[in-house]
């Protein structure tokens, strides 16, 4: 799925206020642009409500998932802090549940940082611990962190 590049500009914009830069975990554009261009990649903007933005919303969050077979991966998810608790994530998360039905998956898979605060959204949603890699992730400290594997069947 090739967006339009404003679209990538906001996703981008919106990566670099909501990702903290000590965990690594914003993606560069050329990461964004080359998933996109593979075509089993998708992504989804929200407006502050959490719905599909029109041309003069403001964008709130997005999601960066990748189908394969029966299973939709999600990659990224953000909301920008000026608009968190109010719901957008779990409307992002509803979305892309429902768009990942229709191109045939039965589950949702994500992978985050031991101690990632939208652990509690993703477990709200129906996502449980699945598998573990120890000491993955690093920080900009040289610190090494456990990632978790999430899984919520799409029943």
């Amino acid at each position: 799925m090739t967006p339009p590049v404003d679209h990538v500009d906001q996703i981008m914009a919106l990566m670099a206020v909501s990702f903290d830069p000590e965990f690594n975990e914003a993606w560069t554009r050329r990461q964004v642009d080359d998933a996109l261009a593979i075509g089993n990649c998708h992504y989804l903007l929200a407006n502050a409500h959490g719905e599909e933005p029109g041309p003069d919303d403001q964008i709130a969050g997005f999601s960066l998932s990748r189908f394969s077979y029966d299973e939709e991966e999600l990659l990224l998810i953000a909301v920008s802090p000026q608009f968190r608790r109010r719901g957008i994530g779990d409307r992002l998360l509803g979305r892309l549940a429902a768009e990942a039905r229709m191109r045939g998956a039965q589950r949702l898979l994500l992978e985050m940082r031991r101690g990632n605060p939208a652990e509690i959204l993703y477990r709200s949603f129906g996502f449980s611990p699945i598998g573990l890699r120890p000491l993955y992730y690093r920080t900009q400290t040289g610190a090494c962190i456990d990632a978790i594997t999430f899984a919520s069947d799409l029943d």
